[in-house]
């Protein structure tokens, strides 16, 4: 029996790779346009990086895939970016640079134990970025913003951002503290991950999967916020009006991890072909955790975009409505391959994407071959080309042809290409 992939993990297929590739290098547009630099970080941690007590939620107590090699120390494959990207700012001390906030971003390979099905496996790519530094309401205006056009950019219609704010330590504090007492005499009525939570972060029941249509759950107190968070989140809102963010604030928005302070926010899609409210990706501040790493007492604040579920999205609106095209395809009716090759490298080499057949094939079996890879140019030789040192030059999209000396097709090209153009 032939091997299948396992359970939860998938092969990217050559067509799949372009759209990947396209999603990827618009990315690392949008990072250089707003000064972010890239940061790869290794695929397994300590599993302290990840695990940090009283954390609640779901990716840590269920889905984390953990081992010990020597049965000593526990390492952990990276099931999100945060972590692994503060471990490193701290341990190369990033936050002695003169000029802050540093600004990095990543496209890596998470991995977590959870029940595979569309949009979400257990080995994944998230692209994400960490802005860390001093806090303020500008940097969270931006962030939402980077990411906002990011997926604009692309084409996506029907983009909502969702907002709210966890408060300050003090309002959060105080919030845990309502919310527990709200749900405890209801707590026989909660599934049983809630019922651990009110215990350890009565937040997270906000965010439930399984009771957030439950009334109890609908009716639990909202926050109420310290002077200095009200004022910090009233800034983010402003700046959002500024930048013409179209945004609305979900008061039960309080994310995944339990890291996140004051600013956090979802960027959905409402379009019907992506399914209602899918969320697109997600993040917030975090004013803790570097302190927790070993770190100064300074703030982050960051978001990932899952590439797989953003995959989908843009084929269900035709994002990808386009195919694989190369520029040259060299037809080779010679007894021998060498005239069509040498030719077929110094195109390479001046940046024309070309191939050729190998096999030779009949010429109605090769021009089918051009049509399948969409060349933009085909390049017919026979003996009377190589004997004379030309080619027959086609160009697809006007359906001219004509014959060119070889050392003027490049210059040739380039004309064709250029009138085509203007």
């Amino acid at each position: 029996m032939p091997y299948q992939t396992v359970k939860g993990t998938y092969d990217l297929l050559p067509d799949e790779m372009v759209k990947f590739n396209m999603l990827a290098d618009l990315f690392r547009q949008f990072l250089n346009l707003y000064g972010y630099s890239e940061i790869k970080t290794p695929v397994f941690e300590y599993t302290g990086v990840f695990q940090k007590e009283n954390d609640t939620s779901d990716m840590v107590t269920k889905e984390m895939y953990t081992f010990s090699p020597n049965g000593k120390d526990s390492l952990t494959l990276r099931p999100e970016g945060t972590a692994g990207v503060i471990r490193s700012f701290v341990e190369n001390k990033m936050y002695g640079n003169a000029e802050l906030p540093v600004k990095l971003g990543y496209i890596e390979e998470m991995f977590r134990h959870e029940r595979p099905q569309k949009g979400r496996q257990r080995q994944f790519t998230q692209m994400g970025i960490e802005c860390i530094g001093d806090k303020d309401p500008l940097i969270d205006a931006e962030i939402i913003t980077l990411g906002y056009f990011y997926i604009r950019t692309l084409g996506l219609e029907g983009v909502k951002v969702l907002i709210n704010t966890l408060g300050d330590n003090e309002s959060r504090l105080r919030y845990k503290k309502a919310l527990s007492d709200y749900f405890r005499p209801y707590k026989d009525e909660l599934c049983t991950d809630c019922q651990n939570r009110l215990e350890k972060n009565p937040l997270r029941i906000l965010d439930c999967k399984i009771d957030h249509e439950n009334e109890i759950v609908k009716n639990a107190p909202k926050m109420e916020l310290s002077d200095d968070s009200a004022k910090y989140f009233e800034k983010v809102k402003h700046y959002l009006d500024i930048l013409a963010i179209p945004y609305e604030i979900d008061d039960r928005l309080v994310r995944g991890l339990d890291y996140y302070t004051d600013t956090v926010f979802e960027v959905v899609s409402t379009n019907e072909a992506s399914g209602s409210q899918a969320t697109i990706f997600g993040g917030g501040r975090y004013d803790n955790l570097v302190k927790e790493m070993g770190g100064p007492e300074i703030s982050g604040i960051g978001f990932a975009i899952g590439v797989e579920r953003l995959m989908i999205l843009c084929e269900a609106e035709e994002i990808f409505d386009f195919k694989k095209a190369i520029d040259c395809y060299v037809i080779n009716m010679c007894k021998t391959p060498d005239y069509a090759l040498s030719i077929s490298e110094e195109l390479r080499s001046n940046s024309f994407s070309t191939e050729m057949d190998y096999y030779g094939r009949s010429l109605k079996a090769q021009f089918k071959s051009s049509e399948r890879k969409n060349a933009r140019f085909v390049l017919i030789i026979g003996e009377d080309e190589e004997k004379e040192n030309t080619v027959s030059l086609k160009d697809t999209l006007t359906r001219a042809q004509e014959t060119v000396k070889r050392d003027e097709l490049v210059e040739r090209m380039d004309q064709l290409l250029e009138d085509y153009y203007e």
